[in-house]
């Protein structure tokens, strides 16, 4: 869970940044050109809280980089939730059995009573791809258009769609995690004694040993093991010392 922290600690990161480039004041620009008006856009940007104004009312009236950068972080953010409800899944599985998924976040089969579905975490997954289709959608919108407004640019309301769909996987995110159930005993019991093999080679490094050497004794053991069906931590103290 903690990867997946620090994941979306970079994501939050980025929206910060994309905050501070976008926040800027179209207000005043023109489809050709500015206005005859003698408004102080500065001024009103301050009373807004705009970070600063638009510097050309063409590039102001047609740019759509601040939903294509949204849409952007968008994509990113659902794509670690996607690995992360992935996981989920596999780890909820009965073949591993890890953790355990919330009755609020999961559905009963249709067919089998004692099956319990992931269904959140399937759509979660299924979102993502969504998400990243409508930043694609964009993109091929604006990729030919001239300057300065066109009616194509009526396609970036998919923009509130895209939000929308953002705050519910965040929520569900976070609903998921603070009800699920960590099945402490199940992952102690799939522990493999074969795991001891790299702390023997750690082992052996601190004895001065190189580690390149040191992998290759240590592979010698594992294989010793299992010619006689047995775990590495079975091998007697007098078999580690024949090994070289």
């Amino acid at each position: 869970l903690l990867s997946y922290a620090w994941m979306l600690v970079r994501d939050l990161e980025r929206l910060r940044e994309i905050y501070n480039r976008v926040n800027v004041l179209p207000l005043g620009s023109g489809a050709l050109a500015g206005n005859p008006f003698l408004i102080n856009r500065q001024s009103i940007a301050n009373d807004m809280k705009f970070n600063a104004i638009t510097m050309n009312s063409m590039d102001g009236t047609s740019d759509r980089d601040f939903i294509i950068e949204f849409f952007s972080w968008a994509s990113l953010l659902s794509v670690h939730l996607s690995r992360f409800a992935e996981d989920v899944i596999l780890y909820s599985t009965k073949e591993f059995g890890y953790i355990t998924l919330s009755d609020l976040y999961s559905t009963g089969s249709s067919l089998m009573p004692q099956k319990k579905n992931p269904d959140s975490m399937e759509l979660m997954r299924g979102k993502a791809g969504r998400i990243i289709g409508k930043a694609m959608a964009l993109y091929v919108v604006v990729k030919g258009l001239p300057m300065a407004f066109n009616k194509d640019l009526q396609e970036d309301k998919c923009l509130f769609e895209v939000v929308e769909t953002v705050d519910d996987l965040l929520g569900i995110a976070k609903g998921v995690i603070s009800t699920l159930k960590i099945n402490k005993e199940k992952m102690h019991s799939n522990l493999s004694p074969d795991m001891l093999a790299t702390d023997l080679a750690y082992y052996l490094v601190r004895k001065g040993v190189p580690f390149r050497e040191a992998h290759h004794v240590s592979g010698e053991c594992v294989q010793k093991a299992e010619n006689q069906n047995i775990s590495i931590s079975e091998l007697s103290v007098e078999e580690f010392r024949k090994i070289k």
